[in-house]
């Protein structure tokens, strides 16, 4: 073998490692990815340490989630609206990142919430009571535990309009969960996934509702 065939080899393994990265890449930005539960905030739902895969099609599909459905998505850079951010808009507000891709296709740095979809664009929210009302209708909440009282959390945000483009997610367990009720709904292009179901541990194998 010549030194013009070792080179052509060498080129063909590394075009071949550079696609298959780029395709793993791909695939665990738009398709599916394993994640690890590391929060106590969906329990009794979810449990630390527990393993689920994650659908990532929203991101190919562009479509909001639906009520119910367990989110993952961008954690916000304030964790708290002021009461003039609230007047303004009860959205979250993200900072741009110093590197696109290394934080949004890596996620090196990235940090991720786990959360509940609990209303949608143009519904009005109330939270009162320790219960939760959607267009007027107390919420069905058979996921919670029977002790769960929901309050708010931030202070702000327990009477009010999801706006468009966004929904509204709490975690299960209300009172140990930081979430939309203290620093706001969530955009769409910072959704990240789709909880589709649970492999670990096993005798919980399955789709999580």
């Amino acid at each position: 073998m010549n030194i013009n065939e070792e080179l052509k080899n060498i080129l063909e393994w590394v075009i071949c490692i550079i696609i298959a990265v780029v395709l793993g890449l791909w695939i665990r930005y738009y398709i599916m990815t394993p994640t690890q539960v590391q929060s106590v905030s969906m329990k009794p739902t979810l449990i630390e340490g527990q393993r689920l895969i994650l659908n990532r099609t929203i991101r190919l599909t562009h479509k909001l989630p639906e009520r119910g459905d367990i989110i993952t998505f961008e954690a916000p850079t304030e964790d708290y609206l002021t009461e003039a951010e609230f007047e303004e808009s009860p959205t979250a507000r993200y900072e741009e990142p110093a590197n696109k891709f290394v934080h949004n296709v890596l996620e090196i740095g990235k940090v991720s919430y786990i959360k509940r979809v609990i209303a949608l664009p143009g519904e009005h929210v109330k939270i009162q009571n320790g219960k939760v009302y959607v267009n007027g209708e107390e919420l069905e909440e058979d996921y919670l535990s029977s002790s769960v009282r929901t309050e708010a959390e931030g202070g702000l945000l327990v009477d009010f309009t999801v706006p468009e483009g966004t929904v509204f997610a709490m975690g299960d367990n209300r009172q140990e969960s930081h979430d939309c009720r203290a620093f706001g709904c969530i955009p769409q292009d910072k959704i990240e996934s789709i909880v589709l179901f649970r492999f670990w541990p096993f005798d919980k194998f399955g789709k999580v509702e």
